[in-house]
């Protein structure tokens, strides 16, 4: 079976042809456009019709060229770029291009039979989408708070005594009144920081409440630690379940699956520091907050330290057991159907 790596930029997609042999048979640069994709498609169409199409950057430059392709027929695979990384270096061939990043992705889209398939826009993205708005409304949140406590310190000395935090609306209040017979510059631009969080504070009320409207009912929503706002992060970023054979898949798309590093007769699993960052992030809250309060995840944390592992290391282990019920709730619930918006 051949196979066909693109490298997706914001004006051109680099393509590559493989054989069985992972030769490169044909190399091609189309516009990322409208015609550039149909060109495109002529020419994957020129070859062997049962040719599987790899594509890194299938969420951003190459959206458009996959959702494409995928309504033509084609078989289109997700390469995530760390794999592309590693057989960049494989290609023999100097420097750093287009063309050799193409023919790296081919490889690996030939090699890989388990790739999942591109992810197209459904409500699940969208989800997505609104867990990452709010997410940019609270680190700005953060950025405000932070800057107007560095004014209050100066205008107001010991306002903490009164106001305890910036966080909840009666201090915020409280600090408005204390700012309003304060004249000068700084003063000002505090109370316009106030009222910038007032207002970023609303908006992330809003998108918090439009979240858990969309993942009630959900099955996750039945796993200790998981509330709305984790359950709308586990669903955005797995998108459709669908896209994954096994729950095994799922963990090492969440880089939580330990990679084997043995040698001789020493044998060891290592730290897996690839993956989905932020789904992986999540199934460590899961996991810190079951380890507080759930009996059972304690129970087995202490079997796990009992055997000699560190506290990180049971942890890992916990996160990596997680990943069973989780594909379980998500196969179960998480349908696009279910969270039309």
């Amino acid at each position: 079976m051949s196979a066909i790596g693109i490298d997706t930029h914001k004006a051109t997609l680099a393509a590559c042809r493989v054989d069985e042999l992972g030769a490169a048979a044909a190399e091609a640069t189309f516009d990322n456009d409208p015609a550039g994709h149909r060109r495109l498609l002529a020419w994957i169409q020129e070859g062997d019709p049962a040719v599987v199409v790899g594509i890194e950057g299938s969420a951003s430059f190459g959206a458009a060229a996959a959702r494409f392709l995928v309504g033509a027929g084609v078989a289109v695979r997700e390469v995530p770029p760390q794999l592309t990384r590693r057989e960049r270096a494989r290609t023999r061939r100097l420097g750093k291009s287009d063309p050799n990043d193409a023919l790296a992705i081919a490889r690996v889209t030939a090699r890989e039979l388990d790739l999942p398939p591109v992810r197209l826009a459904d409500a699940t993205l969208d989800l997505q989408l609104l867990v990452e708005a709010r997410e940019d409304v609270v680190v700005e949140m953060t950025r405000v708070r932070n800057r107007l406590h560095a004014d209050l310190r100066s205008l107001l000395p010991g306002y903490g005594d009164r106001a305890a935090n910036l966080v909840a609306v009666r201090h915020q209040r409280l600090v408005g009144r204390l700012l309003r017979p304060i004249g000068g510059v700084q003063a000002e631009l505090a109370r316009r920081r106030l009222a910038r969080l007032r207002a970023l504070g609303l908006e992330e009320r809003a998108y918090t409440v439009r979240i858990a409207a969309l993942v009630e009912g959900h099955p996750l929503l039945g796993l200790p630690g998981v509330g709305p706002l984790v359950a709308a992060r586990l669903v955005g970023e797995v998108g459709d379940v669908r896209r994954f054979r096994s729950a095994d898949a799922l963990a090492a798309l969440a880089g939580v699956a330990p990679i084997p590093a043995s040698s001789g007769q020493t044998q060891r699993m290592r730290l897996n520091r690839g993956g989905n960052r932020q789904l992986n992030r999540v199934f460590h809250l899961i996991a810190l907050t079951q380890a507080a309060h759930h009996p059972p995840a304690q129970a087995y944390l202490a079997r796990k330290r009992a055997e000699g592992k560190t506290r990180r290391e049971a942890l890992r282990c916990l996160k990596r057991r997680l990943v069973r019920p989780v594909f379980g709730l998500l196969q179960a619930g998480a349908r696009p159907a279910d969270l039309a918006a």
